[in-house]
């Protein structure tokens, strides 16, 4: 990787935003993994080096909303097992499949993640008109054996992709969450924070393993992740939900775009 004082720095501030982006909904890979494009890095590494970064962030995120977890145990249950077997697929499909693979694939990932981003406000609009109010519903919803179930299926489809991948996951999980009838946004964030800290941890063992990630920059970004993490809840009292929103979705449709444009000019 480039070590510029420029890049250091890029790295660092986009990480640290990522943190505190993904322990409030999720996208924050959005703007970690061009940093580490324009830096320099093969996209396979890129993607390995980013996934072993933020984890730090998520276990960071878990222990803010770690009071928002009590009375959770079957949810927790429900997406623990998905979350671990979902992230070995993903993270064995990334490093199986190569870099040639993987690098066709980008500009398609990132243009998903971020449209699926983008749908966040879709969704909630949709789920109050669904349910006609919007009073907050403190106890989790997996009464009934389909929606648990349903629950750790599309819990197993997200960790895969979050093995391979992983931008948009967050927002992925909070969409499932919310149609199984989870309400109160915290302890959404909460159960989302710890499956994602289970799915990017069992990836990055694999990762290490295989020496596909650069631990020097993810090192550096996982640093400033933690620090993003635990500064996210904060920080959205400061800056309205939408404008984060809005500004991550620009900048990943922006990536993407750039992404397929390059990769036609070739």
């Amino acid at each position: 990787m480039d070590w510029a004082p420029s890049r250091i720095v890029a790295l660092a501030v986009a990480a640290f935003a990522a943190g505190a982006v993904n322990s409030v909904a999720g996208g924050g890979s959005l703007l970690t993994f061009p940093v580490l494009l324009a830096a320099g890095v093969d996209p396979l590494t890129a993607n390995a080096t980013n996934t072993v970064a933020l984890m730090p962030g998520s276990l960071s995120a878990c222990v803010t909303y770690r009071a928002h977890l009590r009375g959770q145990g079957r949810a927790i249950a429900v997406m623990a097992l998905p979350s671990l077997v979902g992230g070995v697929l993903g993270a064995l499909l990334l490093l199986r499949g190569g870099s040639a693979t993987f690098t066709a694939l980008v500009p398609w990932l990132v243009l998903g993640a971020t449209g699926l981003f983008a749908s966040q406000e879709l969704l909630v609009r949709w789920r109050q008109s669904r349910d006609g109010a919007t009073e907050v519903q403190p106890e989790p919803t997996l009464s009934s054996a389909r929606a648990t179930v349903g629950l750790a299926l599309a819990q197993l489809v997200v960790a895969t992709y979050g093995g391979y991948f992983g931008a948009g996951i967050g927002i992925a999980m909070l969409a499932a969450l919310s149609i199984v009838g989870m309400r109160d946004i915290h302890r959404m964030n909460a159960l989302k924070n710890l499956s994602a800290a289970l799915i990017n941890g069992i990836a990055v063992v694999l990762f290490v393993r295989a020496h596909a990630a650069d631990l020097g920059a993810a090192g550096l970004m996982a640093i400033a992740a933690v620090l993003g993490g635990r500064s996210g809840a904060r920080l959205a009292q400061r800056v309205r939900p939408e404008t984060v929103r809005r500004a991550v979705t620009v900048i990943g449709f922006a990536i993407a775009l750039a992404l397929f444009a390059r990769r036609f000019a070739r």
